[in-house]
């Protein structure tokens, strides 16, 4: 008969907790993951317009139509308040967020001041031959866009190549806070406009100031699509409310 060791209490001690931190770790990420998840779902409902502004968000009912428990769905709504998508009101509960022309005149406003300061960092100390392309690259996207969606996104990213070499990270990150309201008003905008692709001529200029290294003509430019945005969408908000 083979000697056989007895196994050490120790170790045996060990492994068991490390096994229960394991999964108790494992357990963790599978909720973030989750949260997230639910998260990114509900934001890109709201952001398209899918969830109607002003439209209650029951707990119970985004359990049976997204098939989670209320958790996750509770801190997912907590993210969306914090990044101004939610509002939450007293014995009412959470509710997507309402607009008016001065809310959008606001978030223009912030938008368009945060954008003008990417862009005179990005034309100063950036490489303006890399910027010139990846605008032309997200221009193309944007002139080939056939949903709003695909709009919407292409110039989410023209105007993101400035903040991506900006170099200001903090800059970076106040954009990031506002960009969900942000992203709802250019669906909102893109809904108002006939056709596709209505603003190339506004985007056409922008890579024009970029590649001729004028700063001026690159704000004016997307100064004049800000403003035309927040007139469309200014007349859009007045005639539902």
């Amino acid at each position: 008969m083979l000697f056989q060791e007895k196994p050490d209490k120790i170790s045996i001690s060990y492994l068991a907790r490390k096994k229960k931190l394991v999964k108790k770790f494992m357990a963790i990420i599978k909720k973030t993951s989750l949260v997230d998840q639910v998260y990114e779902r509900l934001r890109k409902d709201i952001i398209s317009l899918q969830l109607p502004l002003g439209s209650k968000l029951n707990v119970n009912e985004l359990q049976t139509k997204l098939g989670v428990s209320c958790t996750p769905i509770r801190e997912a709504v907590n993210r969306l308040q914090l990044e101004g998508l939610v509002e939450y009101e007293v014995n009412v509960g959470a509710h997507v967020l309402t607009l008016n022309e001065h809310d959008v005149e606001e978030i223009q406003l912030l938008a368009m001041t945060l954008h003008k300061a990417a862009i005179c960092l990005a034309m100063k100390d950036g490489d303006k031959s890399k910027i010139a392309a990846d605008f032309k690259k997200h221009l193309k996207e944007y002139q080939a866009a056939k949903s709003i969606q695909s709009e919407v996104t292409a110039i989410n990213m023209m105007v993101g190549t400035f903040y991506k070499n900006c170099g200001n990270k903090r800059l970076d990150k106040s954009m990031i806070s506002i960009q969900g309201q942000q992203l709802l008003l250019r669906y909102a905008y893109a809904n108002c406009r006939e056709t596709r692709g209505a603003d190339a001529a506004n985007f056409a200029q922008i890579l024009l100031g970029i590649q001729a290294g004028n700063v001026q003509t690159v704000c004016q430019a997307l100064e004049e699509h800000a403003e035309q945005m927040t007139w469309e969408l200014k007349k859009l908000f007045n005639s539902q409310n």
